[in-house]
């Protein structure tokens, strides 16, 4: 009878402990569902309106200039496109951990999926794959391409990730860092009467670009004056021969070698500076200057690539 009482008393001891053990695990797991999965933010973007988890664990990042960003706040995405990936960021490439989901303008659907994401960054050139995207994940769409302020963009974009991440502190740090750059070129540009115009060279042809384009923030950000004003915004600039290069006859030049980043050629300068640019002031006053494709064509929007473009604008003042 004894052993029976024991018995029956270890069994209740025994299903106590058992419910008292659940309970306090369901209330770990549900302080934890709390902390990482239930706060939302909602961000305001230029494609549209979404709704994101806070904190976000599993980041899929489909533009450089967000890779940028995120680096810069030490937030490790899980997927990014390897493809072409600047040398600045080359460690997410070597990463084997991350993902590669293609590139930047073509991406691999089926492996974004498999990589369960709860949060996709995209740019410029996926706008396309927006709906596809969103039916995997929340998207957000940070861009400060075609924009009418492009240090507003600038800052929205930090923002957004700040109150995302709990980054606050970080991102206005970057923030005024820029700025402060923004402002030293400013003065230059203002003491100075020399015009300026944007190439993109690509396989032996070039386009021009002025204000409110891609590469605008020469002009509208950094306050340089324009050669040929009144130039189209389109993103992939103006189509221009050699002789209107001859008789805008800019006093510096800058130029973004496309073929470089993407058809991996060695920039030809004696291609680029031919007969009729010689004629030029830029290139008589030895004012052309070869601008980093990787930041001003790859990225353009993103913490790393922006200073490295202002100080590069920078030297010709």
């Amino acid at each position: 009878m004894n052993k029976i009482r024991f018995a029956l008393g270890l069994s209740m001891l025994l299903s106590f402990m058992v419910l008292v053990t659940a309970c306090g695990g369901n209330q770990q797991k549900g302080d934890a569902e709390k902390e990482i999965g239930n706060e939302t933010v909602t961000i305001t973007h230029a494609l549209g309106e979404v709704v994101v988890p806070k904190n976000p664990q599993r980041v899929v990042v489909l533009d450089f200039s967000a890779l940028e960003n995120l680096d810069y706040l030490g937030i490790k995405p899980v997927a990014v496109p390897k493809t072409s990936m600047p040398s600045h960021l080359s460690m997410y490439k070597e990463d084997a951990s991350i993902a590669d989901v293609g590139t930047v303008m073509e991406i691999n659907l089926e492996k974004i999926n498999e990589v369960n994401p709860d949060l996709i960054i995209i740019g410029h050139r996926l706008v396309d794959f927006y709906d596809q995207l969103a039916a995997i994940a929340p998207v957000i769409y940070p861009t400060v391409m075609n924009v009418s302020d492009f240090m507003q963009a600038f800052d929205k974009n930090l923002d957004d990730l700040a109150l995302l991440f709990d980054k606050q502190t970080e991102v206005e740090k970057a923030k005024t860092a820029i700025r402060l750059k923004v402002e030293e070129v400013k003065k230059l540009s203002a003491d100075s009467d020399q015009k300026a115009l944007i190439l993109l060279h690509n396989r032996g042809r070039f386009s021009a670009y002025g204000s409110g384009s891609r590469f605008g923030i020469v002009h509208d950000v950094l306050g340089v004056k324009e050669a040929a004003v009144g130039l189209d915004t389109h993103r992939h600039g103006n189509p221009v021969s050699s002789e209107f290069i001859q008789k805008t006859n800019p006093d510096i030049i800058f130029i973004v070698d496309r073929s470089q980043v993407v058809d991996k050629e060695i920039t030809n300068k004696e291609e680029i500076e031919n007969s009729l640019i010689k004629q030029t002031n830029a290139s008589k006053n030895g004012k052309i200057y070869y601008l980093s494709p990787e930041m001003w064509y790859l990225a353009g929007g993103g913490v790393a690539s922006v200073s490295v473009m202002i100080d590069e604008v920078a030297q010709a003042f």
